[in-house]
């Protein structure tokens, strides 16, 4: 079976199993290995992309429901790396091992585009972020990045 999904904002296909988890269409198939694998039933958070703005479990989603779909994953969320979330993170220093990273920054991407949360509290970053796993415990760090990266989106280009 052959199916359409939009990545990165380009239309691609992908022809196999529908039961196929989007994280393995995306890595195996139209090789963008950004999103990781963890847990593989959508504790972990490391297989984050964004759909709609919005952060989902790409290990959760079966290729038959993301057919039609667009996504992003962190490849695709600037072409130059320039996104403030991705500029904070260089910044801080957040990377220790750097596996959950790609998920951390689109989550707080989802975070500062929501419209309720432009400047994030401690407490709703937290509570955002809380769904993730970073093995190195660089939480600190990734706190103060997303503060850093709901200055810089504030800021004039």
């Amino acid at each position: 079976m052959t199916m359409e999904l939009t990545v990165n904002g380009t239309r691609r296909s992908f022809a196999g199993d529908p039961e196929t988890p989007l994280l393995w269409v995306l890595r195996d198939h139209l090789g963008l290995t950004g999103t990781k694998y963890g847990c593989g039933i959508g504790v972990c958070g490391a297989c984050t992309v964004l759909s709609r703005g919005r952060a989902v479990r790409s290990c959760q989603i079966p290729a038959r429901d993301a057919a039609g779909r667009s996504y992003t994953t962190i490849e695709g969320l600037s072409q130059d790396g320039n996104h403030p979330c991705q500029r904070a993170w260089i910044e801080e220093d957040v990377a220790q091992c750097g596996y959950c990273q790609p998920a951390m920054i689109l989550t707080a991407a989802a975070l500062l585009g929501a419209k309720s949360a432009p400047a994030p509290t401690d407490a709703e970053i937290d509570e955002v972020m809380s769904g993730l796993v970073c093995r190195c415990g660089t939480y600190p760090r990734i706190r103060r990045a997303i503060h850093a990266a709901a200055r810089l989106a504030r800021q004039p280009r």
